[in-house]
């Protein structure tokens, strides 16, 4: 079955060129033009991966994200700029979108974005099956992909559950950002960090008492994060 992805681009020309291109490379590709035709076509169209555009009419990129995370719609979203203050990427970030990329982009840097955010996100190897990681009040099944918090389950989007197995799997260990990025976002060039700490920060607000107090996930000054937290153990 082809990857179907869900481009929303209100500016025709990028939105042909887009589809033009993840067809031709073999992606299933259906394209609309503002943020409330979103809601309407995700109930006959499931996507693989949404392409959000920030600047949509009736309803911005940013609510479009925010709306689909507050529906616990874990679908993957890579975001469209032509914003280029940081500020602006980290919005969206900040609302649940998975990668930004800014306008102008080449054809080949948004494929390579779509992979790396579908290798992400995807079921893990079957020699995962059946892990737990049990950490104090947390554990993460693997197999479910699910995390529970307290007793409780609780809802992370796909990057923020590779984000944390892959801390919960390096414990002890301070892990640079860039490390992070090459391994969870799988970046193999010098990108901009701040991606990291916002994802960091998602993770903190969900699975700590206090995150200004953080017992699991520490800031490791001018370098990354450690993952702490009492005794862990895994189970198979």
């Amino acid at each position: 079955m082809n990857t179907k992805i869900l481009v929303v681009e209100d500016e025709p020309a990028i939105s042909r060129l887009i589809e033009f291109n993840l067809k031709l490379i073999g992606y299933e590709v259906h394209c609309i033009y503002d943020g409330e035709a979103v809601f309407d076509v995700l109930k006959t169209f499931r996507p693989d991966l949404i392409i959000l555009d920030l600047m949509l009419p009736k309803m911005d990129g940013l609510q479009v994200c925010r709306e689909l995370r507050r529906q616990e719609n874990a679908v993957p979203i890579i975001i469209l700029t032509a914003l280029h203050d940081v500020t602006d990427r980290i919005a969206g970030l900040d609302n649940g979108a998975d990668d930004y990329l800014s306008k102008p982009f080449s054809p080949q840097e948004l494929n390579s974005r779509i992979q790396a955010v579908l290798r992400r996100t995807q079921a893990l190897p079957a020699s995962n099956k059946g892990d737990v990681y049990a950490i104090g009040r947390l554990s993460v099944h693997v197999d479910q992909r699910e995390v529970v918090v307290d007793g409780a389950p609780i809802e992370l989007t796909p990057k923020e559950f590779e984000l944390l197995l892959f801390l919960c799997r390096h414990r002890g260990n301070a892990l640079s950002r860039q490390q992070l990025l090459s391994s969870v976002w799988d970046y193999h060039f010098l990108a901009n960090t701040r991606i990291v700490d916002v994802h960091i920060s998602h993770l903190r607000d969900k699975i700590e008492r206090n995150p200004r107090n953080p017992e699991y996930i520490m800031t490791v000054r001018s370098f990354g994060y450690k993952f702490t937290g009492p005794q862990l153990e895994e189970q198979h």
